[in-house]
């Protein structure tokens, strides 16, 4: 059955439109509920939500639909999506549900949910809640309606959690760390963990509204933390995105550092103390050539997939990896959880720091990328990857680049945009053939 709602990341749009209303996530709750009914023991989702105004509403539709239909909810309040996954787990709870769109503007939301095992639920999962959402609910009798209720220490559960990820010998004394929480999700439980670490902690992003976040912040809008980084003289800025499952690092000159050079860093950290499993690392088809290029000259893999930290984590649960994510910044550490985890990532790499005492520019330069170029276009409606024009234009560029670099075209799976991505030795071939891509997109569209 092919599926209406989900998305590579949950359900995501804009409020009050569409998949993401108080009616669709009251029915989220109910279905999903009804699928996890499993067994006579009293049943509980743990919600979690980010910083977004509409959480409120999203939060109270989704606790109507589930304690309709008989299921306790534990609500935490504002979380990183990894930390609900922790939850989840650790409170033997049937599910969990994240309120978040992650990188998104605040107008936009979305439902992650997640099973009692802590990691996000399969295609065919997400394909039966659907299912059973177009059906009518099986709501209890009044006597078995499930009961609500908040629970007050989850943050210093998930930060506890956290600093498990550092060796006890490691503390972060004499570092000065600009934490960029994107006016999300982490903006308590990041700075707080990091700081009680031992480093000088300045904190940015950490002022939410409910209609700031992600605003000129956080790991997609990098201006800010750049200029805090290099006018606090600090030694490296951690920039998180709004529910905290992806980071991009700041060196102490000010200049990103992308989630492939995290991977190349962590990896070959556990390949040299022989914690390394999976014999590589996997990532998807977005991760540039120069990472696959590195990691074959220490004799390990790079296994590619489709764009999501979904498959990214199917991967490498199937081939038995602990080092995964995407360049976008979605590092998935499965050592220490169940998905991607911004902040535990950022605990290693600071790790790092002050193990080898090397400046962040020099340790989080593992290898050189090759010229890289991503351009997205954006469209109102059909499907322009399909014109006869577009795809001759591709394939035009698939010879052209044989051999010598990869093209990547791919229709976003969280918004209407088309992504275009090409890489190669050649920096000026790069260019010209993602521009003659994205004009005949244009054109079609």
């Amino acid at each position: 059955m092919a599926r209406k709602l989900f998305g590579t990341d949950g359900i995501r749009g804009r409020t009050n439109e569409g998949v993401m209303t108080a009616e669709i996530a009251m029915k989220v709750g109910q279905a999903a509920g009804t699928h996890f009914l499993r067994g006579g023991h009293r049943h509980r989702v743990v919600i979690g939500k980010d910083t977004r105004l509409s959480g409120y509403m999203v939060e109270s539709a989704l606790v109507a639909g589930f304690t309709s239909v008989g299921m306790d909810v534990t609500m935490t309040g504002p979380l990183p999506t990894p930390a609900i996954a922790l939850l989840t787990r650790e409170m033997r709870a049937d599910l969990g549900v994240m309120i978040s769109a992650s990188h998104n503007p605040f107008e936009d939301n979305g439902i992650k949910l997640f099973g009692p095992d802590g990691y996000k639920l399969s295609d065919q999962a997400e394909s039966a809640i659907e299912l059973l959402m177009e059906q009518d609910p099986l709501l209890v009798s009044p006597d078995r309606i499930g009961r609500a209720q908040r629970i007050e220490d989850a943050r210093g559960r998930y930060i506890h959690a956290v600093k498990q990820s550092v060796a006890t010998d490691i503390r972060f004394d004499g570092l000065k760390v600009v934490v960029d929480c994107a006016n999300g999700a982490a903006y308590r439980v990041a700075p707080s963990a990091i700081w009680e670490l031992g480093a000088e902690v300045i904190a940015m992003g950490v002022e939410p509204n409910g209609t700031n976040i992600n605003h000129e912040v956080g790991s997609t809008s990098l201006d800010a933390i750049k200029a805090r980084v290099v006018e606090e003289d600090a030694h490296i800025g951690i920039a998180l995105d709004g529910d905290a499952d992806r980071l991009i690092v700041i060196d102490e000159k000010g200049k990103t550092v992308d989630g492939d050079q995290i991977m190349a860093l962590i990896a070959s950290r556990l390949l040299e103390r022989g914690d390394l499993k999976g014999g590589g690392v996997v990532a998807t088809v977005m991760s540039n050539l120069g990472l696959e290029r590195y990691l074959e000259t220490i004799g390990l893999t790079l296994e590619r997939t489709k764009v999501g930290d979904r498959y990214v984590l199917e991967r490498m649960r199937e081939g038995g990896f602990n080092v995964g994510g995407e360049q976008s910044g979605h590092m998935i550490l499965t050592d220490h959880g169940t998905t991607g985890d911004g902040t535990v990532a950022a605990l290693r790499v600071l790790a790092s720091l002050v193990r080898f005492g090397n400046p962040a520019s020099e340790l989080l330069h593992v290898f050189d990328p090759v010229p890289q170029l991503l351009k997205n276009v954006r469209y109102g409606g059909g499907k322009p990857l399909e014109d006869e024009s577009v795809k001759s234009v591709i394939a035009e560029a698939e010879t052209e680049l044989e051999g010598k670099g990869r093209l990547v075209i791919r229709p976003s799976g969280t918004e209407p945009v088309i992504r275009v991505m090409a890489e190669g030795d050649d920096a000026v071939q790069v260019e010209a053939v993602v521009d003659r891509i994205c004009n005949a997109v244009k054109e079609a569209a």
